[in-house]
């Protein structure tokens, strides 16, 4: 019986999704040949026996208009003959292409496919896609009526979610800080630095220099300093800038394959892609969606809350991971140990990719055996992710 495993993992540092971000000056294609390529050396891989890459981006339009999948093959000097596929699951694309990659290779479709993501936010703000309702809205009559005409929301989604879990403003600044100081231990005690595929970059002085290290991460926060953050999307409301994830640019790179053909190229892989589930959820609150996600991979897979490792549940908000582990229970130290998007960021197409990298590493680096991994994604849905070290 064919299985998936991972071979290796690549992502850039992220930056931050503004002009004069890090990776601003990049366009999003070669954002993602850079991964692309370093993946490749890293393993001395064949790249004409890549049988797909799978990439994830939300906003395909514009710069990432056009098959950033495709394109990115070609900008990474790979034969023709390889293909590529871009596809939109919202915030969780990448982590789908995951999941189609190593569904391909059990099938026997694939037996050497890349996935991965990115999202250049600076160069294609988010919303692009329908220009702030210039062209309309994303849906039509028959959602709004099924949904009473409720104007879809994710920052009031995250605020409906605080306040169902009984999450104050404290709770949920506290759970900022804890991200940013982890991000800052993880960067200062070098977790990343074996994921992490520096990048050449121009400066707004014109001078080059190399891009190693997330952007977004503060040093010296504190509750009283978040306190005084306004809440936009609810009058004396809970949810801040400071309490949610940043606009970011980004990419990552999965390299997966089956274990006999790993064992051919003379790979190594690190872990073995165990289970993979999709749900949808409430499109209302729209973001509770890991927790309903995590009870369907954990019932499939057969494993217990307790034997789970780590967990990287996106922190889209901080209602929305804080509110994950009030529901299920897991230990809080398992979640999210290296920092969360609040602190390290959230180029939206390339954030699945990102988690996992950076729970593939960690479960390597820790002896982690199964780490497990969830997100929610726009309109009401989630992927839930488990992966067995090897």
């Amino acid at each position: 019986m064919r299985d998936a495993v991972i071979v290796d993992a690549v992502r850039t540092a992220v930056g931050k999704g503004k002009a004069g971000g890090a990776l601003s000056g990049i366009h999003p294609v070669d954002l993602s040949a850079h991964v692309l390529q370093a993946l490749a050396e890293r393993n001395d891989l064949d790249t004409a026996a890549v049988d797909d890459v799978i990439w994830g981006c939300v906003s395909q339009v514009g710069e990432q208009g056009g098959c950033v999948g495709r394109y990115s093959v070609l900008a990474a000097g790979w034969p023709e003959h390889v293909p590529g596929l871009t596809i939109d699951r919202q915030c969780g694309s990448s982590q789908q292409a995951v999941h189609q990659a190593a569904a391909g290779v059990i099938a026997g479709q694939y037996d050497i496919v890349v996935a991965g993501g990115v999202e250049s936010m600076s160069r294609v703000p988010m919303g692009s896609t329908y220009a702030g309702g210039q062209y309309g809205k994303p849906y039509g009559r028959l959602v709004a009526e099924r949904y009473d005409h409720f104007a879809f929301n994710q920052g009031l989604g995250a605020e409906m979610i605080a306040e169902e879990f009984g999450l104050s403003r404290t709770d949920l600044d506290q759970h900022a800080l804890d991200s940013h100081e982890r991000a800052c231990r993880a960067i200062d005690e070098g977790r990343f630095k074996n994921q992490i595929v520096p990048v050449a970059v121009t400066g707004e002085n014109g001078r080059q220099h190399v891009f190693d290290t997330d952007e977004g991460v503060r040093r010296g926060g504190t509750l009283e300093k978040l306190a005084g953050l306004t809440t936009p999307f609810k009058t004396d409301g809970v949810v801040s800038a400071g309490n949610a994830s940043q606009i970011s640019d980004g990419s990552a790179a999965l390299l997966i394959t089956s274990s006999e053909t790993a064992r051919r190229n003379g790979w190594t892989p690190i872990a073995r892609f165990h289970t993979g589930v999709v749900t949808g959820a409430d499109p209302i609150t729209m973001l509770k969606g890991p927790i309903v996600a995590t009870h369907k991979v954990l019932k499939r897979s057969g494993l217990s809350l307790t034997d789970i490792g780590t967990f990287e549940i996106n922190e889209a908000f901080a209602s929305v991971s804080l509110g994950w582990q009030r529901e299920t229970g897991a230990d809080y130290e398992r979640l999210n140990p290296n920092g969360g998007a609040i602190a390290l960021g959230h180029p939206l197409g390339g954030s699945g990719a990102r988690l996992m990298t950076s729970m593939l590493h960690h479960m390597k680096d820790n002896g982690v055996r199964y780490g497990l991994q969830s997100m929610c994604e726009g309109g009401g849905m989630a992927n839930a992710t488990i992966l067995e070290l090897l």
